[in-house]
């Protein structure tokens, strides 16, 4: 399907090489600015026309399939003299526009949204909404907005304000973004239909759901916040779906069932806005049914099919129509092993499987209204990349749309003619075409080879080599800048290691990033693997760790380390580690599970015991701890830190709601219990990670730690 530059079982070949004088800062490979990759800011197309908008100092441009010079259409000067005849507020910058039909655009400026037309140069406020709303959500054709100010759910219409819902309780929430904890590719609570006049939404009860104290030191007396947090194997909340008329300024709820131990994904309406589609999975994850409701009068109508795995199921995307047909859906499922496309009937009858193979689908790009043809992004022929492509509906043939190496990312015009293509490689930080609908280059339309040209950068290169199952292991190795192979340098290994998650890559840099550079820079080999348990490999590959979190991607981390072991110029009795999340998991995993191979890690949000964490994401992989006793004993750190050897520096967000302070907590606590030296670092204010202005203390801190101690 196309070439792939990779090293292959411990080969070498030729990676990136810049042998400049300039060296990147701190603040620089922390924060990035002036050398990331440039772009067309905002690129989008203008409606269903052949022609598409970007945004460039400030000012919106507008490109032509059929055309090589660009158009600048509108300054931001232009803009705030039609927002100062409105008396509102000017914009410091072009606003981020949504062009949702030819030569017309949305914008939004604090809690108001306008919309602008080219072609007279009109503005117009469409609506308004308080400023103390949250979960903000736009439907795109009224305007009408609907939002939550802390429990309660209103709608906008024309600026006037309506309440849907309203919550006495503050453990019953309506509309809220968090329900699942954002699992199974839940990111928001509210849900308008294509007709525009209901909108389905989220009712969450949290009654019997465990509160964990979180402290705010910000006031002279600490105040402590309390947040809902359903730990593994303990209650969880019970969630329905409500729908509200607008006609009516009515709410029914739909007739979900009784049982409360269950997850209600993928709220999908049907074009005709009659029906709603619901993923409904049991608490074990192992079974999911598609189910569809009324939402007239809320009663449940069918089951339209049923999927079970023996270890979990987890659905990411809701049906997806084609043309705004109803009678016909896509669906996205892993059930041969990797995620395809299936065509189904509405009746939930399946027509065919679209597209089948070892290799995954990653989301569906577009349709083409004419040639009834499916566009995707897939990883065949390179799992660490992406490609476009595309299925006829009728006859099922396949075509590769891309065909250059790296990773593609695509716009498909509204009518189907045209592609926006961007995509990176190794080599190539940026590269923008407009193809056609074959795949075939029209136009070049931005490049950016390399942001980093001045600076010194250590050869990179992506290779694998294979686990103790004889699995290929994808790994990118960083060398030192002025790099001498007669020498021997220190090693920092950067994980992840979970679920979702893909850190070597055929793109730019590999997917390192400039934090992993600057410790190449500073005489660190870096490296980094992706083991079991990571995505895009296919179902088995990620399920390896299923009930035992920590075994085999410990296992593959170490064929990691015994790669780099058999590197001369690598010094095997300086290797440090580091992590977030998972990774910081893993980065303390790796250290008590193998001690004294590691002389130094560095991590921060780890999970320490899966006792401590949520049950959406930890009973997926984990069942319960009264399922799988066993598997939470042996995934406990605490369990390990007799044999914790070398420095150790642990870093926690004060206000993480995600992996709860706790974890880093009962650690240290074990470790003063065993007479273990272990170092720990608060970042009060800060939830999950560390951002900001403040993550180039945090960059310091961890390069202080392998400076001083690795």
């Amino acid at each position: 399907m196309k070439r792939i530059f990779l090293i292959l079982s411990g080969l070498v070949l030729p990676g990136l090489i810049f042998a400049q004088s300039k060296t990147m800062s701190m603040e620089e490979a922390t924060i990035g600015r002036g050398l990331t990759a440039k772009t067309l800011s905002q690129l989008q197309w203008n409606g269903d026309d052949d022609t598409w908008f970007f945004v460039e100092k400030n000012n919106l441009v507008k490109g032509y399939a059929d055309k090589q010079v660009a158009d600048t259409v509108l300054r931001l000067q232009a803009l705030n003299s039609r927002l100062k005849e409105m008396k509102e507020d000017s914009l410091l910058r072009f606003p981020a526009i949504n062009a949702y039909k030819t030569n017309m655009f949305t914008f939004t400026s604090g809690n108001k949204i306008f919309n602008y037309k080219l072609a007279d140069g009109i503005l117009q406020k469409l609506n308004s909404w308080t400023d103390k709303a949250e979960n903000t959500d736009i439907e795109p054709h009224s305007f009408k907005v609907a939002y939550t100010v802390k429990n309660d759910l209103f709608v906008s219409v024309n600026g006037t304000e309506t309440r849907v819902e309203a919550s006495a309780d503050p453990d019953i929430t309506y509309g809220a973004s968090r329900v699942h904890r954002n699992e199974f590719g839940i990111t928001k609570g509210t849900f308008w239909a294509p007709s525009g006049d209901k909108l389905a939404y989220y009712y969450m009860n949290e009654k019997g759901v465990a509160t964990y104290p979180l402290v705010n030191i910000t006031d002279p007396i600490a105040v402590v916040n309390q947040v809902k947090y359903p730990m593994a194997g303990q209650t969880s909340h019970s969630v329905n779906v409500h729908v509200w008329s607008a006609g009516t300024n009515s709410h029914i709820e739909l007739q979900t069932g009784g049982d409360t131990a269950k997850y209600l994904t993928n709220i999908t309406w049907s074009p005709d806005s009659k029906i709603i589609y619901i993923a409904v999975l049991n608490r074990e994850q192992d079974s999911m049914w598609m189910k569809t409701y009324d939402s007239e009068s809320g009663k449940y109508l069918k089951t339209l099919f049923l999927e079970t795995d023996p270890k979990y199921v987890e659905p990411l995307h809701g049906p997806e129509f084609i043309n705004k047909d109803a009678s016909r859906f896509l669906w996205q499922s892993r059930r041969d092993g990797y995620n395809h496309i299936y065509l189904y009937e509405a009746s939930g009858k399946l027509i065919k499987q679209l597209t089948n193979g070892l290799w995954e689908v990653s989301g569906v790009a577009g349709i083409d209204p004419k040639s009834e043809k499916i566009f995707y992004n897939c990883n065949k022929g390179n799992p660490i990349g992406r490609q476009l492509c595309s299925v006829d509906i009728k006859t099922g043939a396949i075509n590769g749309i891309t065909s250059s190496e790296g990773s593609h990312t695509a716009k498909i015009s509204t009518n189907g003619n045209f592609i926006l293509d961007t995509y990176s490689t190794t080599a190539l930080a940026r590269r923008i075409q407009l193809l056609d609908a074959k795949g075939d280059l029209k136009k070049e339309l931005f490049s950016d080879v390399n942001p980093l040209k001045a600076y010194k950068i250590g050869r990179m290169s992506v290779f694998t080599i294979k686990n103790t199952e004889g699995n290929n292991l994808y790994c990118r190795l960083i060398r030192p800048i002025d790099f001498d192979s007669l020498k021997k340098y220190p090693v920092i290994i950067y994980v992840y290691g979970g679920p979702h998650s893909q850190m070597v890559t055929d793109s730019w840099l590999g997917g390192a990033g400039l934090w992993l550079n600057y410790l190449a820079e500073q005489g660190y080999i870096v490296f980094t693997l992706d083991n079991r348990g990571t995505s895009e490999r296919g179902k088995e590959f990620e399920q390896a760790i299923f009930r035992h979190v920590g075994d085999a991607e410990v296992e593959d981390q170490m064929a990691g380390v015994k790669y780099l072991k058999s590197l001369p110029w690598a010094d095997s009795t300086r290797i440090g580690i580091n992590g977030w999340s998972y990774g910081g998991f893993m980065t303390i995993s790796m250290m008590v599970r193998n001690p004294g191979v590691f002389k130094v890690a560095a991590c921060g949000g780890p999970v320490i015991d899966w006792r401590y964490y949520e049950v959406m994401y930890g009973e997926r992989y984990m069942d319960t701890p009264q399922a799988n006793p066993e598997g939470y004993k042996n995934a406990s750190l605490l369990n390990y830190v007799k044999k914790l050897r070398g420095k150790l520096l642990i870093i926690q967000g004060y206000q993480d709601e995600t992996v709860l302070p706790q974890n880093g907590l009962s650690f240290i606590k074990k470790c003063v219990d065993e007479g273990k030296q272990v170092d720990y670092f608060i970042y009060p204010g800060h939830e999950h990670n560390v951002r900001g202005k403040d993550r180039v203390h945090l960059n310091e801190k961890f390069f202080e730690y392998f400076r001083d101690n690795l």
